[in-house]
């Protein structure tokens, strides 16, 4: 156990990455998704484990002594400032997450965090600005691009084995409701749950969203009707309309009895492509009664996504040994929020909600508090395509938090918060 920390000079962030062919990692949280990274981590030739951190330190020393890490510590600051750390992953609860990714940056510590960067809009934004301004990689976990199921449909699409692409339909639904406490707070089902699937439509889609529909109702869980907004419901459906004017079509419900569900559905020009859900193993069961597989589908997404949490690790370890962009990038979960957002908008409102709507909002209260140059006219229109998308790689830039005063960011992120609300799970 490390019992001091190493601060790091201007010489140290200028670092050559993985000078003798491995990569040195430091892993904060060791709690289940912690480890399921650390075990990747273990069987990965071109990463070395080097320090593992948890508040509770009996669970970071179990868990350097499983996977043979040499250093283990109760301190995420440990890790960070640890000198042989070139990349660390961020494991630990939501709410640490932005002050963690801006305490790599500052070490120049390129960082792979579990979703989501942040819990709110403005320090999403911050965080990938400090990121971007120190020259550090930061990949966004959105383990589903990773699954071998949806990856092999992206394939299909980019082969070109199923023509153009028509429509594509997603649909998840959890084996059963979360407690009260968890939907309390966290911003509602389009940013607790559906996130990952607006993120895949993009993904699969390969262009950006133009304008979406959305409509949410509570069917399972009557105790959440208390809460507000999106928060209160349980089933929700999305329509979202992209810039090559395709479709896509998203159910999500948070109680599906019979396992997880989770497909994918591509219809082309030339063919269709489609996943099924996942099971423990190929049985089937041929009866005079039934005909069908012996055992439901996985109940937990831990199961259910294992191997997507070992290919996600391993392919920003390949993008950090052969300096290569980040797979998945800060960029791609702050857009996963900003859909997010607008789909509880159009809940809420009962409307198409189009992205460029959020444009002017966001331009007016960062040229208000003297965070951005433009007017907001000029921002609204840098941050609006011809298409009617939103230009992402102009958002961080033009609400470029890290540049400003602390009061002025302090205050719009007040602000943003109270215009967009939080976003607390993962």
């Amino acid at each position: 156990m490390r019992g001091s920390s190493v601060r790091a000079t201007p010489s140290t962030l200028a670092m050559k990455l993985a000078d003798n062919g491995i990569l040195g990692v430091g892993i904060i949280g060791a709690g289940r998704i912690g480890l399921v990274h650390l075990e990747a981590l273990s069987q990965c030739e071109s990463a070395n484990a080097v320090i593992i951190s948890n508040p509770t330190v009996s669970k970071a020393e179990a868990a350097a002594a499983k996977y043979k890490v040499s250093e283990f510590s109760g301190d995420a600051m440990e890790v960070i400032n640890h000198p042989d750390v070139e990349a660390v992953w961020i494991c630990s609860p939501s709410q640490f997450h932005a002050d963690q990714i801006k305490a790599c940056a500052a070490q120049g510590k390129h960082v792979f965090c579990e979703k989501p960067i942040a819990t709110d809009l403005p320090e999403t934004i911050e965080a990938i600005n400090r990121c971007n301004e120190a020259g550090i990689k930061l990949m966004t976990a959105l383990q589903r691009r990773f699954d071998p199921n949806f990856k092999r449909v992206k394939v299909a699409i980019e082969n070109g084995e199923v023509g153009e692409t028509v429509q594509i339909k997603l649909c998840s639904r959890d084996p059963a409701p979360p407690p009260f406490e968890y939907v309390k707070g966290g911003g509602g089902i389009f940013k607790d749950m559906a996130v990952h699937d607006l993120d895949m439509a993009r993904f699969l889609m390969g262009c950006e969203p133009v304008e979406i529909m959305a409509s949410g109702s509570c069917n399972i869980d009557k105790s959440i009707n208390v809460l507000p907004g999106p928060e209160a419901f349980d089933t929700a459906t999305v329509l979202m309309r992209f810039e090559n004017g395709k479709e896509a079509m998203i159910d999500v419900c948070r109680q599906a009895p019979y396992g997880y569900d989770q497909r994918a559905e591509v219809l082309g020009q030339k063919a269709m492509i489609m996943t099924d859900n996942t099971y423990p193993n190929t049985a089937r069961i041929f009866s005079a009664d039934f005909t069908g597989n012996a055992d439901m589908p996985y109940d937990f997404f831990m199961s259910r996504y294992k191997e997507a949490y070992v290919q996600e690790t391993l392919a920003f370890v390949n993008c950090l040994v052969k300096d290569e962009p980040a797979p998945c990038s800060g960029e791609d979960g702050l857009i996963a929020l900003v859909m997010a957002i607008a789909a509880g908008m159009s809940a809420e409102e009962r409307r198409w909600v189009k992205f460029s709507e959020l444009a002017p909002q966001l331009c007016a209260l960062s040229s208000d508090l003297g965070v951005s140059s433009l007017t907001p006219e000029e921002c609204a229109v840098e941050l609006t395509s011809e298409t009617g998308a939103l230009n992402f790689a102009q958002l961080g830039g033009s609400l470029d938090f890290a540049s400003s005063t602390k009061k002025a960011a302090d205050k719009t992120r007040n602000a943003l918060a109270s215009l967009f609300g939080g976003f607390n799970k993962d």
